[in-house]
Parts: structure tokens; sequence; C-alpha cells
């Protein structure tokens, strides 16, 4: 990884465009599927694990519109 790759990660990146509208349908989705999640499987690790794994999902996906979408 270059210096300019990890200066480009670990800055700020105000949303431009669309990509506000995006991190908000991105976060609806998820939700819809934390809800299926929380309403269809059982109390457990692995229900845990899977509504922090949908969390990091949107967290990264989020990520990658505001670190890799040029202006």
């Amino acid at each position: 990884m270059t210096d300019e790759e990890i200066d480009n990660i670990f800055t700020y990146h105000a949303p431009h465009g669309s990509q506000q509208e995006r991190y908000v349908e991105f976060r609806n989705r998820a939700k819809e599927l934390a809800y299926w999640i929380n309403a269809n499987c059982p109390d457990s690790r692995e229900k845990s694990i899977a509504l922090t794994d949908l969390q990091r999902v949107v967290q990264m996906g989020n990520a990658s519109i505001a670190i890799h979408e040029r202006v």
C-alpha cells in the first residue's frame, strides 16, 4: 500500500453527487435484512455475529463509495 492510499483511506470524504442518497439506500436495505434476521433467527451467538457482519457490510460498502469515487 502506498502512502497516498493510506492518506486517502484516513481522510474525511465529504459526500458529493448522489453519494448521500446511496448511503441512505444502503443502510435502509441492510436495515430491512436486519429486521428479517432478527425476526427469523433464534437468539444466539451466530445471530449476533450475522447482525454485526451486516453492520460491517454497510460500513465497508459506504467506505468504498467515499474512498474510491472521484469527484
